[in-house]
């Protein structure tokens, strides 16, 4: 099977917990005007995707992940874009260690409210944790898959398999040797466990992998039993060398069809207006161009 024909290079900004602490640095709820700040921020981000469609090679579809918190704005003009840009957004509460929807039981309302073209949830798991911890939220993603399913929604989960103590321990406390020698395996049991439990998404975004086998694996095993699935590669506010790797481990393989990259792309430039360094236009400009980079160098491996 080979990738379809236009690679899907979303541009991840559905950060919300770690936004508010992190990079506008609030210790509690936001006012009214630090919220609009955020929201501002946000359709910026979402302006300068729109720029570098411009440039975008006619192989890549540019895609927006963004909540509805403070991006519903973004969302509506994306559903509005006429095919311009793809929208992904996400069901999961932000912050959370486990699964949780982020409106209660109101979130099939909330997830159906927009024109999406994916919805997403957060997983994060590793088969050293707690089993009754790990079957709980197994079952919450069956029931998203099941509602993905029943109302034609496209659904991605996106995995993070962060390391137990444990883990680190075993590499001597090294993370780069827990991702290239412990994370790959933990991924793949991962996988199995949540398809076991029902877990049907269109898309996984996964970690990137350091070599082709371990990447191919995770593909492979995406569409396991005769499932229809792809995989996309996810940015975990890595560095460019790093997420440059991982693309071009992953681009060429069948069942990888494009990459959804967030802080990598925008958090830098965002820091720097937010400390007044540089104005709004050349921010919007240094994140099209870190988007575009990205995609050029996904593309490029690709071929």
């Amino acid at each position: 099977m080979t990738n379809p024909p236009r690679a899907l290079l979303i541009l991840a900004d559905d950060h919300r917990d770690s936004l508010e602490k992190e990079l506008y640095r609030l210790t509690a709820p936001p006012t009214d005007a630090q919220a609009a700040r955020i929201r501002a921020d946000k359709m910026l981000v979402y302006e300068a995707l729109v720029d570098s469609t411009e440039q975008l090679p006619s192989g890549a579809q540019a895609g927006i992940l963004v909540d509805e918190e403070y991006g519903a704005d973004v969302a509506e003009r994306a559903a509005n874009s006429n095919g311009l840009i793809n929208l992904s957004m996400p069901i999961e509460a932000s912050g959370k260690d486990w699964f949780e929807f982020a409106y209660g039981d109101e979130w099939r309302q909330h997830a159906g409210f927009f024109a999406t073209d994916h919805a997403k949830v957060l997983i994060r798991d590793n088969p050293s944790l707690p089993f009754s911890d790990r079957l709980q939220q197994a079952e919450r993603l069956m029931v998203v898959s099941a509602w993905a399913g029943e109302t034609r929604h496209s659904l991605i989960v996106e995995l993070l398999v962060p390391a137990t103590d444990a883990d680190l321990a075993s590499v001597g406390g090294d993370k780069k040797r827990y991702d290239d020698e412990l994370r790959p395996r933990l991924t793949l049991e991962v996988i199995s466990f949540l398809q076991d439990n029902g877990a049907d998404p269109a898309l996984w975004k996964v970690e990137g992998m350091d070599t082709t086998e371990d990447a191919a694996a995770v593909a492979q095993l995406a569409r396991r039993g005769g499932r229809v699935a792809d995989c996309i590669v996810l940015g975990r506010h890595s560095s460019k060398e790093d997420l440059d790797h991982w693309l071009e481990v992953a681009a060429p393989l069948a069942g990888y069809v494009g990459f959804a990259i967030g802080r990598s792309i925008w958090w830098d430039p965002l820091s720097d207006l937010l400390a007044g360094t540089i104005p709004t236009d050349v921010a919007r400009a240094r994140i099209a161009q870190n988007y575009l980079d990205f995609a050029r160098d996904y593309l490029a491996a690709r071929a």
